[in-house]
Parts: structure tokens; C-alpha cells; sequence
């Protein structure tokens, strides 16, 4: 049976992939999150290996997230031309790998400590972001490629998930506690070691995954539903964003939770949580050790969900559950702070241990969320398929990142405008300043407040969209139907 979906006997065929298959496919975590963790050393490499000043280096990383974001939907058109005997996605996926680890190696290694400025590493990077869209837009359009079985596809989210938790907490370890005691500190020999290692575990990442996509990655498997070839062009891009119901509400929500999320992680906030209101810097630390298990378990339990009830009523039910725990999560600072002392969470156990409970469950609830979404995005792209659109996943995924990087972008500056509001205005929070109602409220504010305005935009573009369980059933109906009329017609 070809590998498309197909109506037999009146009865939806779907297209599914073996496990061994999903499992070497959701590898390509180890790429893109083994350069991810290496580019959090980023300012090291610029200040240590091109003499690039401190504050230089902020404004050269937000120039390139920048550009960043323009060029995840021009890889669509990237995406659109290549048709190879080796396929497509492998073709992407393995010259996306040799450009970063070609850029990578120059900024960490070959070029650093040479005298070379701020030109070269700017060039660099912008190279190595070429890369990284290469490989990076790519890997989201292959959850979608190999199955469409609204049973399957929240177990491959779920195996990527495992990675992307794994992978840079193996790194990080080895990193800290062999590398950097080995080489003294971030030196150019620690980062030329961390740079060849993301190398090494990334080629394996990248050689299973293509093992694991081959099956799929062939011509018949990208058709259209209509007989007509036509090639992308800008217009159907905007088409795309003007028309396409779910990827719009899909984007607010995205989009709400991605800023609220990157600014809640941003260093002068987790300093006013953990060292100011806490006191206790490295209770994140503990949290993340102690929770790396439950968040993993936690999505498979979102993935068995997203397959009994559907990816959409996942993402809404998990919202709610987020919403409540955020709610009592607020509750409980709020009343040891009117009440008592919120720096008791560091020295009573109890309230640690509550307060370790509230975390590890909004994390879980959070997982769950991934889980739906993950799958929601290829069904989104399916459904896509079926409105007439063209048959490029990256045209949808390349529209989504491109409008959510650009939100996220503004993460640090709501940080820095918010913290300035308290008084922050020449220097930025420390773990030994005083806690004040303007740091807590703040805080509560950033952490949790602006979570809960993501979920409740989640909440209501939800309801503008109607692409649930049922309705993906009939839309695989169709796509099936249409694509067996093109080929007759072909």
C-alpha cells in the first residue's frame, strides 16, 4: 500500500510509522539540542575568542534571532525545489548539519583567539543560522510526513520530547563537571572541547534520524491533491496566514505562551523568585533534577490523552489545569508573604516541599500542553492540505515561527521595562537585595501572571477553532479522496 492514506472498502487507511522508526527519527533532538546548548555560550564565544565587548554581544544576538525569524519561511521555497533520489528531507537535514557544525567550529575553534572581530563573528553566525533553519525547519515537517494516525502522532511528539529533556542535561553535566574543571573556567580550550562534542553527539543525531525518515522521504509522499504542479510562490504564503483558521488561532497561542514563557525564565526574574522572594538560588537547580523524571512521564500521560480525546481538547483540558494550579500557586506565596515569610520556603520543609509539589505539577501540566500541540501543528498542516493548499509543511511551520520569534523576540525587553518600574534602573536585581512589595508583585506579575494571560488567550482562540478529533477524521477523508482523484486524473 503506498505510503499516502487511502480509503479501502469505504474505511480510512491511515499512514503510520514502526516504532524503531519514530525512535530514530525523534534523534534529530540530539542535534538541534546539542547546538542549542553549545550556542548558550555564545557571549563566551564572542568576548573569549573574538574580543567582542559584553554589552556588544546583546545587541549582536537579538540582530541575529532577527534574522532568525525572516528566514524560517523562506526555507519553504528551499523546500519547494529540492527533489533528489536521496530525497528531500535527508538532503536538508544532512547540508543544515555541515553548515552548523561548519560555523560552529570556526566561532568555538578554528577562528577563535586568531584576532578576528566583530565582523567575522557576525558573519559566522548568520552563517550558522542558515544552517540551523536548514536543519531545524526540516525536522518539524517530518512528525507530519510519516504518519497521519491521530493515535501515533502524539507518541512521536513524546519521543522527541525524551531527547530534548536527555540531551542537554547529559551535556551539561559533562560540560561543567569533566570539561570546565579540566580546562579552567570558559577558556578557549573548554570551548573548542564543548564544540567538538556537540559535533560528535549531534553526527549520530543526525545519521539515525535520517535512517529512521528514509522510508518516507520519497516523491509520492509530498504530492498535492490536485493533479496540477504549481511551484510556491510569496502569495501562498500569505494565503496561508490570511485563510488558514487553526494556524491562526494556533499562532495566539503560540505566541501568548512563548513571550510569557521566556520572559518567567529570564535571569533578573528567576534572581527576584529564587534569591530575593526564596532565598534560595539554587532551588531551580534541584527543581529541574527532581522534576527531569515526572516531566518525561508526564508526557506520555499527555500523549495517551491527545490519543483518546484529541490533540485540541489536550491543549484546552491541560490550559485549565494550568490556570488552577497557577491560581494556587499565587495564593501561596501571596499569603506567606502577608502572613509570614516567603524565605521560610528555603528553610521549612513543608513549604518546600509544597512549594516543589506546585512546580513539578505546572511542569507536568505544561508537558502535556507540549504533547498536544506537537501533534496539533501537523494536523493543522494536514489541514491545510485539504483546504487546497499546497503540499509544503515548511510554508506552514515556516509562517508560525516566523510571527512567533518575532513576539518572543520582546521577552527581555518586557523583563527590563517591567524590573525598571520597581526601580531597576541602573543596575538589575541581586540575590542579597532587600524584598520589597514592589519585588514581589512584580515577580508574581512575571512568573505567573503573564502565564496565565498566555492560557487564557490559549483558551479563547481554542474557540475559534474547530479542528478537534472528529473534524480531523473527516479531513483525512478528504485528503485521501482528493489525492486518489489527482493521480486518476494524472
Amino acid at each position: 500500500m503506498s505510503q499516502n492514506a487511502s480509503n479501502e472498502n469505504g474505511k480510512l487507511q491511515y499512514r503510520r510509522a514502526k516504532v524503531w522508526q519514530i525512535i530514530f527519527t525523534a534523534t534529530g533532538g540530539m542535534v538541534g539540542m546539542s547546538f542549542y546548548f553549545l550556542t548558550g555560550m555564545a557571549s563566551y564565544s564572542a568576548n573569549v575568542g573574538f574580543g567582542i565587548a559584553t554589552l556588544a554581544v546583546g545587541g549582536i544576538l537579538t540582530f541575529t534571532r532577527i534574522f532568525d525569524a525572516v528566514t524560517d519561511p523562506l526555507l519553504a521555497f528551499v523546500y519547494d525545489k529540492i527533489n533528489t533520489r536521496f530525497g528531500k528531507v535527508r538532503i536538508l537535514l544532512v547540508s543544515g548539519w555541515l553548515v552548523m557544525a561548519f560555523a560552529v567550529l570556526m566561532m568555538y575553534n578554528w577562528a577563535a583567539g586568531k584576532g578576528h572581530g566583530v565582523v567575522a563573528y557576525i558573519g559566522l553566525y548568520v552563517i550558522y543560522i542558515i544552517g540551523y533553519t536548514l536543519f531545524n525547519m526540516t525536522s518539524q515537517t517530518i512528525g507530519p510526513l510519516m504518519t497521519n494516525d491521530p493515535k501515533q502522532r502524539p507518541i512521536v511528539g513524546v519521543a522527541g520530547t525524551v531527547f530534548n529533556y536527555l540531551v542537554p542535561i547529559t551535556m551539561n553535566l559533562v560540560a561543567y563537571t569533566k570539561l570546565m574543571p579540566k580546562y579552567g573556567g570558559y577558556t578557549l580550550e573548554f570551548l573548542a572541547a564543548a564544540c567538538w562534542m556537540t559535533i560528535g553527539i549531534s553526527a549520530v543525531g543526525l545519521v539515525l534520524t535520517c535512517i529512521g525518515v528514509s522510508a518516507f522521504d520519497k516523491p509520492e509522499n509530498f504530492e498535492g491533491v490536485t493533479a496540477k504542479k504549481e511551484r510556491l510562490k510569496m502569495k501562498d504564503m500569505l494565503d496561508v496566514l490570511k485563510n488558514n483558521r487553526p494556524l491562526q488561532c494556533y499562532i495566539a497561542s503560540g505566541a501568548s505562551d512563548k513571550i510569557a514563557q521566556q520572559v518567567a525564565s529570564q535571569s533578573i526574574v528567576m534572581t527576584m523568585l529564587n534569591g530575593i522572594i526564596i532565598g534560595d538560588m539554587a532551588i531551580s537547580t534541584k527543581l529541574s533534577t527532581i522534576g527531569m523524571i515526572p516531566s518525561i512521564l508526564f508526557a506520555f500521560v499527555g500523549a495517551a490523552y491527545a490519543r483518546k480525546r484529541g490533540n485540541k481538547k489536550t491543549i484546552v483540558d491541560w490550559n485549565y489545569i494550568c490556570i488552577g494550579i497557577t491560581a494556587v500557586t499565587i495564593v501561596f506565596f501571596t499569603g506567606l508573604h502577608l502572613f509570614s515569610d516567603t524565605r521560610n520556603i528555603s528553610t521549612m520543609f513543608p513549604l518546600m516541599v509544597v512549594f516543589m509539589l506546585l512546580q513539578l505539577l505546572t511542569n507536568g501540566a505544561k508537558m502535556c500542553i507540549t504533547s498536544g500541540n506537537t501533534a496539533f501543528m501537523a494536523d493543522i498542516i494536514d489541514y491545510e492540505l485539504d483546504r487546497g493548499g499546497k503540499y509544503i509543511p515548511a510554508v506552514v511551520t515556516g509562517v508560525h515561527s516566523l510571527i512567533d520569534k518575532i513576539v518572543s523576540s520582546a521577552s527581555a525587553l518586557v523583563a527590563t521595562a517591567a524590573i525598571a518600574l520597581i526601580g531597576y534602573v541602573e543596575t538589575v536585581p541581586q540575590p542579597t537585595d532587600a524584598l520589597t512589595g514592589g519585588i514581589f508583585w512584580m515577580t508574581m506579575v512575571l512568573m505567573y501572571g503573564l502565564p496565565l494571560g498566555g492560557w487564557i488567550v490559549t483558551l479563547i482562540a481554542m474557540r475559534f477553532c474547530d479542528l478537534d478529533k472528529e473534524a480531523m477524521v473527516e479531513v483525512q477523508k478528504r485528503i485521501a479522496e482528493k489525492k486518489a482523484a489527482a493521480r486518476n486524473a494524472a
